[in-house]
C-alpha cells in the first residue's frame, strides 16, 4: 500500500527514507542494549522452566493413582468419632470386624405435623418439626437404641 503511494509522489519516498533511518548508538549505549536483551532472554528462560515444573506437578497429581487405605479409612469413619486404627477394626480371633446391622425405625409424629429439617451426628438424629398449631419443636432421637432422647418446644407455652 505504501509502495503504491511512493511511487506517485517520489518526493516523499526520500522523505521516509530519511525519517525511518535509525542513528547508530554509541558504544556504552549498545553494550547497555545488549546486556538488556541477555537480561530479557534470561528472564524469559527461567519463567518458561518454571512454567513446566508447574505443569509437570499438576499431571503428576493428576495421574497419582489415590491411596486405598486413605479413602477405605475415610469412608468408614462417622462423623465426631476417632477413626478406628486396624488394630481395633479386628477382633480377638484377628477377623475384620463386622459392620453395624442396618437400623431400620419409624417414628409417630401427630398428624399434620411438618419436617423442617433434620441433621445427623453420631447415632443421634435431630429433627425440626413445624406442629398443626403453628409451634416448632426440636425431636433427638437416638436411632440404634430406637428412642427419643430430648424434645424441645419453641414458641409461646400455653
Amino acid at each position: 500500500m505504501q509502495d503504491h503511494y511512493y511511487q506517485e509522489h517520489p518526493e516523499q519516498q526520500q522523505y521516509a527514507a530519511q525519517t525511518y533511518q535509525e542513528p547508530q548508538l554509541d558504544p556504552a549505549m549498545e553494550r547497555v542494549r545488549r546486556k538488556m536483551v541477555r537480561l530479557l532472554i534470561i528472564s524469559i528462560a527461567i519463567m518458561v522452566i518454571g512454567l513446566m515444573a508447574v505443569l509437570a506437578a499438576v499431571v503428576y497429581k493428576i495421574n497419582k493413582a489415590p491411596d486405598t487405605a486413605e479413602t477405605e479409612t475415610a469412608q468408614l469413619d462417622i462423623p465426631g468419632q476417632a477413626p478406628k486404627t486396624d488394630a481395633q477394626a479386628q477382633n480377638a480371633e484377628g477377623k475384620a470386624a463386622e459392620p453395624l446391622p442396618m437400623v431400620e425405625s419409624q417414628l409417630e409424629l401427630a398428624p399434620g405435623t411438618r419436617l423442617l429439617s433434620q441433621s445427623l451426628s453420631g447415632n443421634l438424629v435431630s429433627l425440626e418439626t413445624l406442629l398443626p398449631d403453628g409451634g416448632t419443636e426440636i425431636m433427638i432421637y437416638d436411632y440404634r437404641q430406637s428412642r427419643f432422647v430430648g424434645r424441645m418446644r419453641l414458641g409461646n407455652l400455653e
